[in-house]
């Protein structure tokens, strides 16, 4: 029971379902938990079910809001739901399963060498976390980084990203854990005080606008529709209320000259070619006539003959050819079905197909001097993706856009966590983030990763804000745009070798 009731915690710390902040020291407290445990296991049997135990908990605890999809708006048996759910989050942790069978097998006798066994776990749970991120499109929601967007540690992310960021936790916990020395651990626990206590509250900029005669600050709305899910591809209810209040929104935003209103994913829910009649060029000629605004809008694209795109348009002035963004990391059973699924997907009343990718390093949507780099829902979560798009930095952004639609999900968790994976990317690239959703977190983000402006989730509203681009490149946009995620794969498993080699050695007579 231990290790569910600690896998549940370490879920929780992610985004606790109270306030929904990320508590970077219970995750700390979780993972040495784990790393005792570990270390006090007979055999790697023992340590295989305690750490999947764990990491089943884990996942469970902060991936549940994946049935609210299947089993509310996909009509799925609620047993069916859990079932699915748990089978999920089993196959997650099966990577961190393999953890602990590794750890045990290769740690040094009796840990006599808490250095190299802290750096021997720390590179084992890094694998399993980029494994976890790449396998079968990757899933890299929750990664243990996210805990400390908040924390001391996260100074580290611009250097090695969120993943480095994880393998710091991993080290930090399992070396207080593994060290004899009470030096040593009282040096880990003031340090960690002290950074905590000097650092700046990351919510003290919250609703209040940055300087207004700050250099290239622009003025940017973002639109929330909060649509029901429900009725969202509903024609006579959601789908009339979204074309409606969308394009009252976007011409408005024309009329008070901010320099960038910015539209949901998919917030026009019908093909252009399925608009009333008027409606798009209407709307195409009020946005490029505008000598100020531009605008980005989620909207489907595409035919039964080319397939269709999750995609965001862009309207400029004097822009002959609209702007367009089309997904590239799209979403398993939500926007493409594996091989051998289509059984699970026809068992659901939602509208769900196969989309065509978008190409991986995109133009990014140039206007006032900015360049705004578009991504639509989860596509944030993969920061190495994102990192492609700074390889020439003549043409890096400035800005991050997400669209999102968290409807699918409800109101908690879920957006909580979405949130704190938005404000992790915006420090890695040193990037603001400008996030419209269907119900939330709509918010503008600075390069700091800090929330400075931010709209009532589940309300229909607009926010109005300011937004400073950045051109200044982090080390781990420099590496990561020109060599993924490789030379965290490669560290890790060099390390995991030498220490193999080491324990060869010394059991040769």
């Amino acid at each position: 029971m231990g290790s569910i009731a600690w896998g549940v915690l370490h879920g929780w710390s992610m985004a606790n379902p109270w306030s929904g902040s990320a508590v970077w020291s219970l995750q700390l407290i979780a993972m040495a938990w784990l790393v005792r445990r570990l270390s006090q296991s007979a055999t790697p049997w023992a340590a295989c079910q305690s750490s999947a135990l764990f990491a089943i908990a884990w996942f469970a605890s902060s991936l549940w809001w994946l049935s609210i999809s299947m089993h509310e708006y996909g009509g799925l048996h609620a047993v069916v739901t859990a079932l699915a759910v748990l089978a999920l989050c089993c196959l997650l942790a099966s990577f961190y399963a393999g953890v602990g069978v590794a750890f045990v097998w290769l740690k040094s006798p009796k840990n006599t060498s808490p250095l190299q066994d802290a750096a021997l776990f720390a590179a084992l749970w890094l694998l399993a976390e980029l494994a976890r991120g790449t396998v079968l499109t990757g899933l890299p929601w929750n990664a243990i980084g996210y805990a400390h967007i908040d924390s001391p540690l996260v100074g580290a992310a611009p250097w090695v990203g969120v993943y480095g960021l994880s393998a710091l936790a991993a080290f930090i916990a399992a070396l207080f854990v593994l060290t004899q020395s009470c030096l040593l651990k009282i040096g880990i626990v003031l340090l960690l005080c002290v950074k905590t206590l000097l650092a700046p509250s990351p919510q003290a900029n919250l609703d209040k606008p940055l300087q207004a005669n700050a250099p290239q600050s622009l003025t940017v709305r973002l639109l929330q529709g909060n649509i029901p899910q429900n009725e969202k591809f509903d024609s006579t209810t959601g789908v009339g209320t979204a074309l409606a209040w969308y394009k009252t929104e976007l011409l408005r935003a024309v009329d008070d000259k901010v320099d960038l209103v910015v539209a949901p994913e998919t917030a026009l829910p019908l093909l252009p070619q399925q608009l009333p009649t008027g409606y798009w060029p209407s709307l195409s000629d009020a946005l490029t006539g505008s000598a100020q605004t531009a605008a980005l809008t989620g909207i489907p694209l595409g035919s039964m003959v080319d397939g269709y795109t999750n995609s965001v348009i862009g309207w400029r002035a004097l822009s002959s050819q609209p702007y367009r963004y089309d997904k590239h990391h799209l979403v398993p059973f939500g926007e493409f079905i594996p091989p051998t699924f289509r059984w699970f997907t026809n068992l659901m009343r939602i509208p769900l197909g196969d989309f065509n990718r978008g190409d991986l390093n995109q133009p990014s949507f140039a206007h006032a001097g900015e360049r705004f780099a578009i991504n639509i829902c989860y596509e944030d979560l993969f920061g190495e993706e994102l990192a492609q798009r700074f390889i020439d930095p003549s043409l890096a952004p400035t800005v991050f856009v997400n669209v999102s639609n968290m409807g699918w999900f409800g109101s908690g968790m879920a957006i909580d966590q979405h949130l704190n994976i938005s404000r992790m990317r915006a420090i890695e690239f040193n990037r603001p983030m400008l996030r419209a959703t269907n119900t939330g977190a709509t918010v503008i983000i600075n390069h700091r990763g800090q929330v400075t402006h931010s709209l009532e989730r589940t309300t229909r509203g607009t926010l109005t804000g300011t937004v400073e681009g950045q051109s200044k490149l982090t080390p781990y946009a420099n590496w990561a745009s020109r060599y993924g995620l490789q030379p965290l794969w490669a560290m890790a498993c060099a390390w995991v070798a030498l220490v193999w080699l080491i324990k060869r050695q010394s059991r040769r007579p």
